[in-house]
C-alpha cells in the first residue's frame, strides 16, 4: 500500500469535517469477508450497524451476501430495500418499536425479517400482536455467552423460554443468537481459546436441540471473533466492523488484514499561538466515548497530540507549526468508526484518489419510514 494512498486529488471538492468512504478497500473488505469463510455466503450475516448505508449494502449483495443483521428498524429497511434475502433484528423490540417491526414485515414480504427474544414476556407480546396481523414472524433464542449485555443462560430459563415458544403459534424458532463483543484479545491464540471455552456450552446446547430442529442455525459473534467462528463450518458469522474497519480493530485483530475503507477529512481553521493548531473535527464529527488518545489517528502530520476536544474544534499540539497553514487537510483513522459513521449524513466515495459522488448514510435516523 502506498504511503499516500488516502489522498484525494479533488479534495478541494469535500467538505469538513466529513467522512470519505474509499471504494477499492470497501471491494478488498467485502471480498476478504467472504474469503475468511471460504466464499460460503450462507455463512455470512454482516452487521448494518457499521456503515448504514444502502450503497454499501447494495456492494455486498451484487458481490452474493443477501443476509444482513441490524440493530434497529431504520438499518433493516435499508437492507430490504436494496434487495436483501432476510436480515435479524438482533435488538430485542419493546414499547412502539414492536408494532413499528410488524409494519415492516408486512411491507416487505420478499425479505424474511427475523428478530430474538430472551424472555416469555416479550415473545408473547409480539406473538399476540402477530397474530392480531396474520403475521409469522421468525425468531431466534438470544443467549448470554458471559458478555452479561443481553440474552438468556443456558439452563432453566431457557428450556422454559423454548417450550413456551413451541406454544406461540405466530413465531417460528429459527435458531440461536450469540455474541461475544467482550473477547478481544489482541493475540489470536489466546481469543481463539477464550472464545470456544466460552462457546463449548452454547455448541454443546445447539447440538443437543438439532435433532428437533434439523434447520436451525447458530448466528455467531461479530468482528472481534469473526476469525474464530469463520472456522467452524455450523457457525453463520455476523461480523460488521470489517466492511469499513478502523484503527482500534487494527491494532487489536491484527490476523484479520482488512483495510481502512473509512477516512475523516478535516481542515486547519486557525493557528491560535505558537505550536497549536485548531482543526475542525470536533467530538460531532468523530467518535469520542474514547479518551483523547484513542479517537482519531492522523496519518499526514507526526509528531502531534490531541490536546482538546469540543463540539467543532479538536485542539492539536504539533512540532512542525510552521509548516502548516489555514486551510490544509488532514486524513484521520478513527479509533471507532461505528459511532463516528453515525454523525455523518453523507460519505464522500473516492474511486482512485478523486471524489466521485456522495453516498447517504440514512440509517443514522433511528426511524425513516417504519
Amino acid at each position: 500500500m502506498k504511503d499516500n494512498w488516502y489522498e484525494i486529488s479533488n479534495v478541494q471538492t469535500v467538505d469538513s469535517p466529513s467522512l470519505a468512504l474509499y471504494s477499492e478497500h470497501l471491494d478488498f473488505n467485502i471480498h476478504r469477508m467472504l474469503a475468511l469463510v471460504d466464499g460460503d455466503s450462507k455463512r455470512l450475516m454482516p452487521h448494518i450497524k457499521t456503515n448504514k448505508m444502502p450503497k454499501v449494502l447494495e456492494r455486498m449483495i451484487a458481490a452474493g451476501i443477501p443476509h444482513f443483521k441490524a440493530s434497529t428498524i431504520a438499518e433493516a429497511e435499508i437492507a430490504a430495500r436494496a434487495g436483501a434475502k432476510s436480515v435479524l433484528i438482533a435488538h430485542q423490540l419493546v414499547g412502539p418499536k414492536v408494532d413499528r417491526f410488524l409494519g415492516l414485515v408486512a411491507h416487505f414480504p420478499k425479505t424474511k425479517i427475523s428478530t430474538i427474544t430472551d424472555n416469555i414476556d416479550s415473545a408473547g407480546l409480539l406473538n399476540q400482536k402477530a397474530m392480531e396481523m396474520d403475521l409469522h414472524i421468525p425468531v431466534y433464542v438470544d443467549i448470554n455467552n458471559g458478555m452479561d449485555r443481553s440474552g438468556i443462560k443456558i439452563g432453566k430459563a431457557l428450556e422454559n423460554l423454548m417450550g413456551y415458544l413451541k406454544n406461540c403459534g405466530s413465531l417460528h424458532f429459527q435458531g440461536l443468537h450469540v455474541y461475544d463483543g467482550h473477547l478481544r484479545d489482541p493475540d489470536f491464540d489466546r481469543r481463539n481459546t477464550q472464545i470456544e471455552s466460552a462457546f463449548a456450552q452454547v455448541q454443546d446446547y445447539f447440538d443437543a436441540i438439532r435433532p428437533n430442529f434439523p434447520k436451525a442455525k447458530l448466528i455467531s459473534g461479530g468482528t472481534p471473533s469473526f476469525t474464530s467462528h469463520s472456522l467452524k463450518e455450523d457457525r453463520i458469522t455476523s461480523p460488521g466492523t470489517c466492511v469499513l474497519w478502523d484503527w482500534g480493530y487494527a491494532e487489536k485483530l491484527t490476523e484479520q488484514k482488512f483495510k481502512q475503507a473509512a477516512l475523516l477529512i478535516t481542515r486547519i481553521i486557525s493557528k491560535p499561538t505558537e505550536g497549536i493548531i485548531t482543526v475542525d473535527l470536533g467530538h460531532k464529527a468523530v467518535a469520542p466515548e474514547n479518551p483523547l488518545d484513542k479517537r482519531v489517528k492522523f496519518l499526514n502530520i507526526t509528531d502531534y497530540e490531541l490536546l482538546s476536544q469540543s463540539e467543532e474544534h479538536g485542539v492539536l499540539a504539533v512540532k512542525d507549526w510552521d509548516q502548516w497553514k489555514v486551510g490544509d487537510v488532514l486524513y484521520g483513522i478513527p479509533y471507532h468508526i461505528c459511532p463516528t459513521v453515525n454523525l455523518h449524513d453523507e460519505a464522500s466515495l473516492i474511486v482512485k484518489g478523486q471524489k466521485t459522488e456522495s453516498w447517504e448514510i440514512p440509517a443514522r435516523r433511528r426511524r425513516l419510514h417504519f
